[in-house]
């Protein structure tokens, strides 16, 4: 999970600046928001099935220990293989090892935010091995260079005409091919089937895994998911050690909720629960000859039990990012980590420490609609409010964040409101200078580093007379007239 090379405020500054990324997310957003809506209006008792889906996610975590140690006897009992990596490196090391080990040439991947995580594309290519993404999202992504901006649709960022000049310059297109997007999908079918039936390993994400039954469900609204984790002789499955339920019952409102909450779907298209490898003795002959089930920690521990842990209840649907209102100006690219959006602005910074990410919680009105639309009502803003108060202790971030000039001017306010002469003297002196600045009330252009503000938004100017005058004008001809009426009576 890497920081990318522009400062925050930069890449905020492109994404708003870029007319066709503000056109597609206005698109994306509105349609998201609608069909999520329409969809929970048609669902009986939507508000008791999200408080059960967070009871669940709450109790498992509260007992995670327990859950993953049943879970990995549970694979292991099916003939699958659990490697808990506790960093990131260790993750990358056990899968390339494997890759190598097993000879593997080529790999197709389907749709996973801890591969993304863990950048481990270049680390398999490295060894040797040719990657193919096959989620189409994902595929236009690698195929661009480019890195997803969206939890649940990676490619929002980009429109159909986009789409169509890549396929065209990078996978020899036809104008036939490109005519409309069911053809286009179409080629993208044709083209990536070749990859299925060569690859030697499939990787796949884990949208949860069953611990009484030892399963990994992946949910996709295309069919490459199931190619991935079927056609390849091994299957590496890529999950967050949070990703856990503890039974099938469990799971069911667990899915009731993603498919609603991410698309508006009553249930994602394709819903595979996966148990193990293939077992021609049980009468299992389809499947991979190998499962390896890779639990990734990375910093999930230490949110346990913690004023962040929260943000561990996380089912992914990206409903937090549909409504809110910094993400649908800025995208997910400006956020510069794998976890865009309301969540991504807790988790990156809960995962990877707050000096790297000070400023992703502040991008926040607070407004709190993220934690209206979360399924199993995370309370995000109270925890934005917990990593800004975390910020403001944490000395690499102060020096970061805070140029010297505020430094400074922070220090000489101290000095003068620890003199209240000299303070009035300076309040009114600037008050004086901002009113001749000022036209009709408002400046337009404040000088120097105070600039910042006035590009996008005007600065008032001071009134004639400060609060504290006010009062006390107010405060004497109050006692002015009670000294009347008590001279009258």
């Amino acid at each position: 999970m890497s920081v990318a090379p522009a400062t925050f405020y930069k890449r905020v500054e492109e994404a708003i600046g870029d007319q066709r990324l503000q056109g597609a997310l206005d698109l994306a957003m509105a349609r998201l928001q609608a069909t999520r809506s329409a969809s929970l209006k048609t669902f009986p008792d939507s508000d008791a099935v999200r408080d059960q889906a967070r009871r669940i996610r709450a109790h498992t975590l509260s007992r995670l220990d327990h859950y993953l140690d049943e879970f990995t006897r549970n694979v292991e009992a099916k003939g699958g293989t659990v490697f808990y990596a506790h960093t990131a490196a260790d993750a990358v090391r056990y899968v390339c090892d494997l890759a190598r080990a097993k000879g593997v040439q080529s790999v197709v991947k389907s749709k996973s935010m801890v591969t993304e995580e863990l950048e481990l594309n270049g680390y398999l290519e490295a060894t040797g091995a040719t990657i193919v993404e096959t989620d189409l999202g994902e595929w236009v992504v690698q195929l661009a260079h480019d890195h997803p901006s969206h939890i649940v649709a990676p490619i929002i960022h980009w429109t159909r005409e986009d789409v169509a000049k890549l396929f065209k310059k990078e996978v020899g297109a036809t104008d036939e091919d490109l005519v409309d997007v069911p053809q286009m999908t179409a080629f993208a079918r044709r083209t990536l089937r070749r990859a299925f039936l060569q690859a030697d390993m499939g990787i796949s994400g884990v949208n949860f895994a069953i611990a009484s039954t030892g399963s990994v469900t992946i949910c996709t609204n295309e069919g490459n998911g199931r190619l991935t984790t079927t056609l390849p002789r091994i299957h590496v499955a890529m999950m967050g050690i949070e990703r856990i339920v503890p039974t099938p019952e469990d799971l069911a409102i667990m899915l009731q909720m993603l498919g609603r909450s991410a698309t508006g779907q009553k249930l994602t298209v394709y819903t595979n629960m996966l148990t193990g490898p293939r077992r021609q003795q049980e009468g299992e002959p389809d499947g991979p000859e190998e499962l390896h089930v890779v639990m990734l920690d990375n910093g999930r521990s230490k949110l346990l039990g913690g004023e962040l842990g929260e943000i561990l209840y996380c089912i992914r649907c990206g409903a937090c990012l549909n409504i809110c209102p910094v993400y649908q100006e800025i995208g997910g690219h400006a956020y510069g980590s794998v976890y865009p959006g309301p969540v991504g602005a807790v988790l990156t910074p809960g995962l990877r420490g707050i000096a790297d990410f000070h400023e992703l919680p502040n991008a926040s009105s607070l407004c709190g609609a993220c934690r209206e639309v979360c399924p199993v009502r995370i309370d995000i803003p109270r925890m934005l409010l917990k990593l800004r108060e975390e910020a403001t202790h944490d000395p690499q971030v102060v020096a970061k964040a805070t140029p010297l000039w505020l430094r400074m001017g922070l220090r000489g306010y101290r000095w003068m409101a620890l003199r209240p002469g000299l303070f009035r003297f300076a309040g009114r002196a600037g008050g004086v200078m901002m009113r001749l600045m000022a036209r009709d009330g408002w400046i337009k252009k404040l000088p120097g580093p105070l600039g910042g503000w006035t590009q996008s938004r005007d600065f008032p100017a001071a009134p004639a007379k400060s609060f504290t005058q006010r009062w006390q004008e107010q405060h004497k001809g109050g006692q002015a007239k009670q000294q009347e009426r008590s001279a009258r009576s």
